[in-house]
């Protein structure tokens, strides 16, 4: 019962501050958690979700290039430029943070709950957008690797 309250609360709450993406992910959770026999398909979409996210933001970077807006001018542009160099930068720091992330997440359950959290205080509060648990994952393993903190 507890769930449903709480996923309750979190559909309200974003329907609140009318943030779409959060609307939709509690409730297509409610709707899964109500139809018989899904229970046993909710920890296969939490134990691949991630992958498939990663896969879907993936291929909307990739349409730009699909559709002819980015092209190899623009790619040799971008090493040009101060703002190009730091956005690569950044881009390499945050896919190997999310590297680190995942491998978190997944020998460090507890942290997902926080993640969570830390994410809909962010959406519904601060009006973030849902994208970053991967990256703040990996952001807590650095903190926690560097003050040598364990779970057990």
């Amino acid at each position: 019962m507890e769930s449903w309250i709480f996923l309750g609360l979190v559909l309200l709450i974003a329907l609140i501050v009318k943030n779409a993406s959060l609307s939709f992910a509690a409730a297509v959770v409610l709707v899964l958690k109500a139809i018989p026999y899904t229970s046993k398909y909710l920890p296969v979409i939490q134990s691949r979700g991630i992958n498939w996210g990663v896969t879907v933001i993936s291929v909307a970077i990739l349409v730009p290039i699909a559709t002819g807006e980015i092209g190899f001018r623009d790619l040799i542009t971008v090493f040009k430029s101060p703002v190009g160099i730091i956005a690569v930068a950044c881009g390499i720091l945050v896919a190997v943070l999310s590297r680190n992330g995942v491998s978190l997440l997944a020998s460090s359950p507890q942290v997902t709950v926080a993640l969570v959290i830390g994410t809909i205080i962010g959406v519904v509060f601060l009006h973030g957008v849902a994208a970053g648990p991967v990256i703040a994952s990996g952001i807590a393993y650095c903190i926690i690797s560097v003050l040598h903190i364990s779970f057990n």
